[in-house]
This record gives structure tokens, sequence and C-alpha cells, in this order.
């Protein structure tokens, strides 16, 4: 069932689809840059043309990282019927859509002849790749599944020993000391419990990618996107508490003073610090720049006065990064500054014991076990010596610098509940009979789980591709913007599909895969909504295009 010429097809796929790219690109640089530097009201004008080019650049970073990671296994022997259908059919679906239209989301169809672009040059190619998509490579996909239940070698593949090691260690724990309590957490909206913290400690998770210098592991991006995808498995809310302190600790390595480095760095990489992010106000979501909370030096303290939403873990943190205008001549982000916070711990009818600060909780659909929370500061005093490397006005940019990471760990984290859903959904699929049948054997519940293990293959590939650019110390904003893009839709449409197979069961609040729709939907609005990334992306590819 293995098409002939596998990688050669696959790379062919994504020659064609940096082609089409490239058209693209042209085409929309000649509407919003003309003269080679991005209008932005014209941007805005086209985001929908701008935006599918954005989603075909991902699509097609995708196909290439998807064809040199099978090239690469198949020069060691190790291209089987595992990795090599669910490669096949992601190239011959993507192939598709790029053809005949790319799905931004449920309502918005990206078709390249909306840019003047036409994308036929593509039609050989998929009906070349078409019998790898065949019902019957589909069903197989399903059996080999099957057969890997709990690990399967796309997981692995591409891992080095001490990763593989590392990922057997924490998908290991997941499935020990996360998933079984999971649904009650969530149910019962509890926080994470602090015991489970202190063990994840212990494991490394918070000071993965720190320096051994300062306790940390001192391993990659790769290595955050292992863990955190084994975590997300068993829980997003597991997966997600060392976001802050990736940001966290990325802000004091880059930017710290020794003092500060020497005084928060230990306890965040071991966990006995728990930091938040307070980034978002009411009136400025994504537009940062806007941010109106304001810090005044007094002495030796500032004050904070403003309000801050949507912080995640706000009430059980000991530490924030705080972001706000110290200039008050500003009006944009050259105005801002970033603090290290100290807050003492909050707990039930009182989540903000601190004197100038106060809050609530914000309950949410899904995404659980930190609680989300909204902050009012009056006269809330930060030590001066708290000022991010002491510096004023440089808070916009100290805090752009760990876009990249989180932004590739976010990915990691949609990866990490994509799998999920498609755990939950196989394992009803083969034990729920219907007319005489297990559900996987029929053609429309087949097609669901096999289209999901290639487009988690995908998403993996893209995301590791982003983290091994971060590694190597490169620029990546734009590899980790495209693997979040993508991974977030992927995981939404992994649960969708995985409530749809378990049919009416699966709108119950008792199954867990309500649950993981419920997270899922998170995926594509924080850490950059969906339509900021690509617009986002969008702009880093026309700058300078003409």
């Amino acid at each position: 069932m293995i098409l002939p010429d596998l990688t050669d097809l696959l790379d062919q796929a994504a020659g064609e689809a940096s082609a089409l790219v490239a058209e693209l690109r042209s085409a929309v640089a000649a509407r919003v840059a003309p003269d080679g530097r991005v209008d932005r009201a014209a941007l805005d004008a086209e985001q929908h043309a701008a935006h599918g080019l954005a989603w075909t650049a991902a699509y097609a970073e995708t196909l290439r990282q998807t064809a040199a990671w099978a090239r690469a296994l198949d020069a060691e022997g190790r291209l089987g019927e595992a990795e090599a259908l669910p490669a096949q059919l992601l190239a011959y679906e993507y192939v598709s859509q790029l053809l005949g239209g790319l799905p931004m989301n449920q309502a918005e169809t990206f078709r390249a002849r909306e840019a003047g672009v036409s994308a036929q040059r593509l039609a050989p190619l998929a009906e070349r790749l078409a019998p790898g998509a065949s019902p019957a490579v589909k069903a197989r996909i399903v059996e080999l599944l099957d057969q890997a239940r709990g690990r399967s070698a796309l997981e692995t593949s591409g891992l080095d020993e001490t990763l593989e090691a590392i990922r057997d260690q924490f998908a290991a724990f997941a499935a020990e000391k996360i998933a079984p309590f999971a649904h009650g957490w969530h149910l019962r909206d509890e926080l994470i419990p602090l015991t489970l913290i202190e063990e994840m400690g212990a494991l490394g998770v918070f000071g993965l990618t720190a320096p051994e210098a300062w306790g940390g592991s001192g391993l990659g991006k790769v290595a955050m996107c292992v863990v955190t995808e084994a975590l997300s498995r068993g829980f997003i809310g597991t997966g997600s508490l060392g976001t802050r302190s990736e940001i966290a600790a990325e802000l004091l390595i880059a930017h710290g003073t020794d003092d500060q480095k020497a005084r928060f760095l230990p306890g965040i990489v071991s966990g006995a610090i728990i930091p938040t992010a307070v980034f978002t106000e009411p009136e400025a979501g994504s537009d940062l720049g806007s941010l109106r909370t304001r810090a005044v030096r007094d002495g030796e303290v500032w004050r904070v006065t403003g309000a801050k939403t949507w912080i995640t873990h706000a009430a059980r943190a000991d530490l924030m990064t705080l972001l706000v205008r110290t200039d008050p001549a500003s009006k944009d982000h050259r105005g801002l500054s970033m603090f290290l916070a100290e807050k003492p711990r909050g707990a039930g009818a009182d989540p903000f014991p601190a004197p100038g600060m106060g809050g609530g909780e914000i309950a949410v659909i899904g995404y659980r076990g930190m609680k989300e929370y909204e902050i009012a500061f009056d006269g809330f005093e930060v030590a001066h010596a708290n000022l991010l490397g002491g510096q004023e006005g440089q808070g916009f940019p100290q805090l752009m610098a760990t876009f990249e990471s989180a932004r590739i760990q976010t990915a990691a984290r949609a990866i990490g509940v994509g799998q999920n859903a498609l755990d939950l959904a196989l394992d009803y699929a083969l034990q729920r009979r219907q007319f005489g049948e297990p559900l996987s054997a029929f053609p429309r519940v087949a097609n669901k789980l096999a289209m999901m293990a290639a487009e988690l293959l995908g998403a993996r590939r893209l995301t590791w591709f982003a983290a091994e650019a971060k590694d190597a110390g490169r620029r990546c904003d734009l590899e980790a913007g495209m693997a979040k893009l993508v991974a977030a839709r992927i995981a939404w449409a992994a649960a969708d599909n995985a409530v749809q197979i378990h049919g009416g069961t699966g709108f119950a609040v008792e199954q867990p895969v309500s649950r993981v729709l419920a997270d899922a939907r998170i995926l594509n609005i924080f850490e950059g909504a969906g339509e900021i990334q690509a617009q986002v992306i969008a702009r880093r590819l026309l700058d300078g295009a003409n």
C-alpha cells in the first residue's frame, strides 16, 4: 500500500507547495507592499489573501519537514507502513486542499485563485498521490494504530536515545499520575495538586532548558516539546504548568541582573517558585502596545495601578512577570517595562492576600487545573530591585524574545491534546459495536482516525523543526508561528472528530472526550489567536517581498 517512489513524491509535494507560496507571495505583495514595505492598512484590508498566504506557507513547511523526515528514515531502512502510510495520506490531503481550498477554520476557506494565482499545477501530483489515500490505506492505518496502542512509531521516530528515554519516562508518569485523575480535576474545577507539581519539579519539568549552573537540565527545546506533549496528552493543565516557568526563566536568563538570577532562577527551575505571566488587559488583548496598567516610582518601590485579565494560575503563583507602563507620556510599546513582582500565595475566598491587589476567578469551560483570574492593582508595591535587568522601557522587546519558545511549547501542547483525542477515539471505535461491527470498520470512522494520525504526524514534524531552529540559535518566529497555527487547528479538529465518533456518549460531561474538546478550543486563542498568528506570519513573509 506504500506508494512507489514515495519519498520522491513527498519531495515533489513540498516543492510544488513551496512554488505556490512563492507565487502567492508575489501576488499578495503587489496588493499590500508595492514598494517592498508592507502597508498596514492595505494588509488589514487584504487579510483573507494575506492569511491564506500564511496558511499555505505553513502547509508547505509541514510537507517539507515530513518529506525530510521520511527520506531520513528511508535512508536508515526504517520507513515502514506505520510511518509511510500516514505521510502519504497527509501529502495527498494537503496537496488537494492547496489545489481546491484550504480551510483556515470551519467558516473560512482560502483558494489561491482569490489572490489571482492558479493552483492547477498541483493537479497531476494530487492524482498521483490519490491511491495513497484510499479507503484501504486508511483502514490499514487504523490497524497499525491498534497494534501500537499507547506508543506509536510516529511519536518517537527522529528522536535520539536520550530523548526517547525522556519521552518514555514522562509518558509513563502521565499515564500513572495524571491521566487517571485529570477528568476528576476538570469536573470538580480543582487546582492541580501541589504534591503533583512537586513531583514534576523533582523530575525537572520546570528547568528542562535552563542552564545546569542554575539547577536546570540544559536540554533543548525539542526535549521541551517531547515532555510537554507527554504531559498534555494526560491533561492540558499539567502540560501547561511549565509554560509560565519557561517564560520567566527565559526573561531572567536573557535580561535579568546577577542578583535577580540568583534570587529567582533556582526556585523557578526547581518548582519551588510558581510564576505567572501578567500581560493581558481587558481592552488590550493582542495589542500589547496599548497597555494602560501603569507603575510610578516612589523611592525604592514602584506603585502599580490598573487591571489585568486572563491570568493563569494567578492566585497560587509566587512571582508575576508583570508588564506595565512606566513612561506616562508614551502611547505605544516603547513606554513598557517588565517587573518580577513577588506576591504571597492566595487560596479559596482570598485569592490575592496582598496590599493593593485584588481580583477574582473567571469561570471557563476547559483548560482547568490552574484557574483563570482578573486582577486589579491599586498601589501594589514592587521593589525597584525587581525591575527586569534594571532597565525601564525594555519590557516589550524583552517579552517578544520569549514568544518563539512559548509558541513552540503551545504547539507541543496542542499535539498532546490532539493525541489524547485520537487515543480516546480509537479506543471507543475499536470497542463499540454497531450492526455487528466495531465502529472502526466503518469507512467514515476510519477516515477520521487516519486523518488525525496523519495531521498529528505533520504537526509534530513542524513543531520539532521550529524547536531545532531555536536550539540552533536561529531566529524562528516564523517557524514557531506556523507550528502553533497548524497544531492548534489540528487539535481542535481531532477533538471534534473524537466526540463525533463517540456520538451522543461524547456529549456527556462524564466522558473524558468532552473535556478534551473544551480544552482543545483554547489553543487557537491564547499565545496569539489564529488570526493574529496568521497576520504575523504574513507580514514576515511579505516584508521585502519586492
